[in-house]
């Protein structure tokens, strides 16, 4: 996987662990680009504590099942996140940074690692099939995908750059449009934890689909 001017091939070329930024309803994936509005005084410094190291940040969600705090102001976490590495930021000259993440690889939360620092830090287990992932072009209904997702833009009244979404690879359509979906943070976690690129698109496919039928009715005619 080459990720900006770094290539992540094995297991080794990720760090064991990783300070994390919690963040419901934020989804990363491998090869994906997530822009962050970054301001509060404990992510800023999680920030520049990663432009000293080695640039990797791991997105997570907060525990969709155990949304207890595991001690004062401190939630339980999401059991899988992305791993993603910092492509390009810009000061804002008011204090914060605007900055691209750049998926590198999913991760399963090990356990939490007690630091000095005001972010947590985790340790982590990578997806290493992420980072050498074969071809999984030909796996995707591109024909149904595209279908749910002009049925999803009409019924919403808006519109696509056709051109660009046509000539997109299967990964980057499936990704982008998984990671840009107006979906809650189950959904988002769903997305996030399928098996491959083609159980991916079907799950992105199914929750559309539920989505449309329920705000539109008979999602068949919708997508007539």
């Amino acid at each position: 996987m080459q990720v900006g001017n770094a290539r992540y091939l094995t297991a080794d070329h990720v760090p064991e662990t990783a300070p994390v930024f919690p963040l419901a309803g934020a989804l990363l994936l491998p090869g994906g680009q997530l822009p962050l509005n970054i301001f509060e005084p404990r992510y800023l410094e999680m920030f520049d504590h990663a432009l000293r190291s080695n640039r990797l940040i791991g997105m997570v969600q907060p525990a969709l099942n155990e949304p207890f705090e595991i001690s004062p102001g401190i939630t339980a976490l999401a059991r899988v996140g992305c791993l993603g590495r910092i492509t390009s930021f810009a000061e804002t000259g008011d204090g914060r940074y605007i900055a691209s993440l750049s998926g590198v690889c999913r991760f399963r939360v090990m356990e939490e690692v007690k630091t000095s620092h005001p972010f947590r830090c985790v340790h982590i287990s990578p997806f290493v099939s992420d980072l050498t992932a074969g071809d999984e072009e030909n796996t995707v209904d591109r024909a149904r995908l595209l279908n749910v997702f002009r049925a999803y833009l009409d019924a919403n009244k808006l519109e696509a750059d056709w051109d660009s979404v046509k000539r997109a690879s299967n990964m980057t359509l499936v990704n982008s449009l998984s990671m840009m979906s107006p979906f809650g943070p189950a959904e988002k976690q769903a997305l996030l934890e399928a098996q491959d690129l083609k159980t991916r698109a079907e799950t992105l496919i199914a929750i559309t689909e539920i989505h449309l039928a329920r705000d539109y009715g008979d999602a068949d005619t919708v997508l007539q």
